[in-house]
C-alpha cells in the first residue's frame, strides 16, 4: 500500500498532467454526507472502522532508532510511523529493505497511543502504515477526522495536520 501511494502522490505523469495527492482519496473517504454508490462505500467504511477499532486495541511493533524515536518515511506529502503486527512482519519489513542480517530494536505500542499520542507529537502530517512490506495485507490509518485527533487531522477546518 505504501509503494502504491508514492506511485501515485503529487507527481507529474508521463503525459505531464499533475496527479492529485492520494491524500486527497483519504480526505474524500471521511467526508460524512458523500454519495455512497450503490453501498460500496459504506461497506468500506464499516470496514474499515472494525479494522481501526481492532488496530486502536492491538499491541504493535514499532521500530526505532537513535533515541528510542520511531522510524518513518515520508510518502505523498505524509510522514508515516512504521508498524508490524507482529515479529515475522517486522522481520518481512527488514528483508524488503536489504536489512534483514542485522538486530532491529522495537517497542510495543498500543494502536491508540500511536494514533493519539505519538502522530500529533510528530508536527507534520502523519499516519500509521501497519505491515507494509505485506502488499494488500498491510493498512494505512491516514491522518484524517475518526482515525486521528482532529489537531491532528488534514481534513478538519482549524486542524493543523500537525503541523506547528
Amino acid at each position: 500500500m505504501i509503494r502504491a501511494m508514492a506511485e501515485h502522490g503529487g507527481k507529474i505523469d508521463s503525459v505531464g498532467q499533475a496527479r492529485r495527492s492520494r491524500l486527497y482519496d483519504y480526505v474524500g473517504a471521511a467526508e460524512p454526507g458523500r454519495r455512497e454508490a450503490a453501498g460500496e462505500t459504506a461497506r468500506g467504511r464499516r470496514e474499515f472502522a472494525a479494522l481501526l477499532g481492532a488496530f486502536r486495541r492491538t499491541a504493535v511493533l514499532v521500530p526505532v532508532g537513535e533515541g528510542d524515536a520511531p522510524l518513518t518515511a515520508d510518502l505523498g506529502g505524509v510522514r508515516w510511523i512504521y508498524a508490524f503486527s507482529d515479529e515475522a512482519a517486522l522481520a518481512r519489513f527488514a528483508v524488503a529493505r536489504g536489512e534483514g542480517g542485522r538486530e532491529w530494536a522495537y517497542q510495543r505500542w498500543l494502536g491508540a497511543r500511536l494514533l493519539d499520542a505519538a502522530v500529533p507529537a510528530v508536527g507534520v502530517p502523519c499516519g500509521v502504515a501497519l505491515d507494509c512490506a505485506d502488499g494488500d495485507a498491510g493498512m494505512v490509518f491516514p491522518p484524517v477526522r475518526g482515525v486521528v485527533p482532529d489537531a491532528a487531522a488534514v481534513d478538519v477546518d482549524g486542524g493543523t495536520g500537525g503541523a506547528r
